[in-house]
């Protein structure tokens, strides 16, 4: 008995979750995780006042961000283009157009566009407290 109640409350949840919005808008989960790219534990930051940032950054062809690195939790979404991310340790990946990822935490990288077109980069950060956003490598 106690599982038929809780498979109709899962059932009626989910029906709920999906009824929030129009049937005709077209719901893709782009990314779901408990670690970032690094393969370290999403966490995040103890603050009084939290905040969320989220920026479209677009890099014309062969530029970076330079050295940097967040001690906040940030999340990309790559919109076009591809993004090359090289850590201190010489670690390279590349996201492709229409992925998305955690980025590292606590670790010096940086992103470069090595195409010929635009790169768009939308990026959210989980920050507060007047936290920076990322924090540039002297």
């Amino acid at each position: 008995m106690k599982k038929n109640i809780i498979a109709t409350l899962f059932i009626m949840i989910c029906i709920g979750a999906k009824a929030q919005y129009s049937s005709k808008l077209i719901i893709e989960k782009l990314m779901q995780s408990d670690i970032n790219s690094m393969g370290q534990k999403i966490s995040y930051p103890e603050v009084k006042d939290a905040n969320v940032t989220m920026m479209k950054i677009t890099f014309p062809p062969g530029e970076t961000t330079g050295w940097h690195k967040h001690n906040i939790p940030v999340f990309s979404y790559i919109i076009k283009g591809t993004l090359t991310v090289q850590t201190e340790d010489n670690n390279i990946t590349e996201y492709k157009e229409n992925t998305s990822f955690a980025e590292s935490f606590n670790i010096y990288h940086k992103g470069t566009n090595n195409g010929k077109t635009d790169l768009v980069v939308l990026a959210i950060y989980l920050g507060g407290d007047e936290k920076e956003l990322s924090v540039k490598k002297e």
